[in-house]
């Protein structure tokens, strides 16, 4: 009879339904949550459009610039709005957001039950009823297709660029033991994941404060031997002080894909100093030479901010004379956020928002010409493709590359072809387009 009680009670349990903002650590984030709930029987849903009266919804913010904050805000209000309806039972809101500003956040929003922050895991899973299992470390939900996650290897940072508010958010740089990771990257090829992208706020970093080394390159080669992943990728890598030993492991190794996301932010000494970013322009250049010299036919991805307190004319054309120089395979462009606590935060935001999306814009169009040329290279050659959905007529699939949702996508004309998604097959490319490729299967 006390068996069925029990049942009866499990059932009757309130669903949980988790909302994640903000970017790929963040999901991360909402993947071990929900693994860790879904181990206390809790019923747990990503995002879900049917939410109940007594359901309870955890918001995970972004709080980095403005407009990821006014989104996170958006976002708690609305739900909020249903609590107050009796259309949800219970609102929380954790991550960076509510790090970075909790106080203000219960005073102005009174009707959200919790507010925690990046780091309050176990405090959360034990107000709501839950144990935290140290034996599901490794087992996490994947909001991803699963022949792909997101593989975080470290958290926090010890960088002092000037502009960015992580270190606030998340801390100082604490990173993952190595056999921790291979243990997690074990369970995930297990449940059928194929590829791996590494993500920190800064990879180069790894192992400095574990081992008093930085020991990416050895993380690269225990992850590489684990049986069933296909592809190793790598964001957010630091320029400075960059572990040139990465590159021997991504020669040695075919399953570590040549592919590196390095933020640049800006290339004029005046404003990589002010940026605190450790690294000069000659430097910088250098650096990008040396790895294409290292690793022939790499994809290098950057990232920079436009509109930096102090930015002249003669600056931007200097960027863009660069990137133009470089031809970036990938690139991307923010125009810079004036975030309180920042060390930039007392400088003048004197470059008015209108001229930063000008020139985000002009890089941006200066990018897609490069895009478009680049694509064109590709034209009749066969590339690995893996297949990660169908969308109407298509199967879009991506190349080592292009990583997930940020980069080039492989279509092939599912009215022709048939692929399975999830699986890598190989593509010979018929059309080229700025930022999409067409092809047809090849045996």
């Amino acid at each position: 009879m006390r068996t069925k009680e029990l049942k009866k009670e499990q059932k009757q349990q309130p669903k949980v339904n988790v909302i994640t903002l903000g970017c790929s650590k963040n999901i991360v984030d909402s993947e071990v949550l929900m693994g860790q709930l879904k181990g206390n029987n809790f019923s747990v849903a990503h995002e879900s459009e049917k939410v109940g009266k007594d359901d309870i919804v955890i918001i995970n913010t972004c709080g980095f610039i403005d407009n990821a904050k006014q989104e996170s805000i958006d976002t708690i209000l609305q739900y909020s709005d249903l609590k107050d309806k009796g259309k949800v039972g219970k609102v929380i809101v954790t991550g960076c957001l509510s790090e970075r500003y909790k106080p203000e956040l219960e005073a102005e929003i009174t009707n959200v039950d919790a507010f925690y922050g990046t780091n309050d895991l176990k405090q959360m899973l034990s107000n709501l009823g839950a144990d935290y299992k140290h034996e599901l470390i490794g087992e996490r939900l994947l909001t991803t297709p699963k022949h792909f996650a997101f593989f975080k290897i470290a958290e926090g940072c010890n960088r002092p660029c000037s502009f960015c508010a992580i270190p606030l958010m998340r801390g100082m740089h604490v990173s993952k033991p190595i056999d921790e990771l291979v243990q997690e990257a074990k369970v995930l090829a297990k449940n059928g994941t194929k590829e791996l992208v590494l993500i920190a706020q800064d990879l180069t970093y790894y192992g400095l404060d574990l081992y008093n080394e930085r020991k990416l390159a050895d993380l690269l080669r225990n992850l590489s031997d684990v049986n069933g992943i296909e592809w190793i990728r790598l964001q957010y890598a630091y320029p400075s002080q960059f572990p040139m030993d990465i590159l021997d492991v991504m020669n040695e190794r075919e399953n570590i894909c040549k592919y590196l996301d390095m933020p640049l932010q800006h290339i004029t000494d005046n404003m990589l100093k002010s940026m605190r970013r450790g690294i000069s322009k000659r430097r910088t250049i250098e650096l990008v030479d040396q790895i294409r010299q290292r690793v022939p036919n790499i994809a290098l991805r950057t990232t920079l901010i436009s509109g930096y307190p102090g930015e002249t004319q003669d600056d931007h054309d200097e960027l863009l004379a660069f990137v133009e120089q470089t031809r970036f395979d990938r690139l991307g462009v923010f125009t810079y956020s004036h975030e309180e606590k920042t060390h930039a935060y007392s400088l003048e935001d004197d470059v008015p928002e209108e001229v930063k999306q000008e020139r985000l814009e002009e890089i941006m169009d200066l990018q897609q010409g490069i895009s478009f040329e680049k694509n064109q290279e590709k034209l009749g050659k066969t590339f690995k493709v893996l297949i990660d959905k169908k969308d109407g007529d298509y199967f879009v699939g991506r190349t080592e590359f292009d990583s997930p949702e940020v980069d080039n996508e492989v279509l092939i004309d599912a009215r022709e072809h048939y692929v399975t998604v999830g699986d890598f097959c190989k593509v010979k490319i018929d059309r080229a387009e700025d930022f999409d490729l067409y092809g047809t299967p090849v045996k």
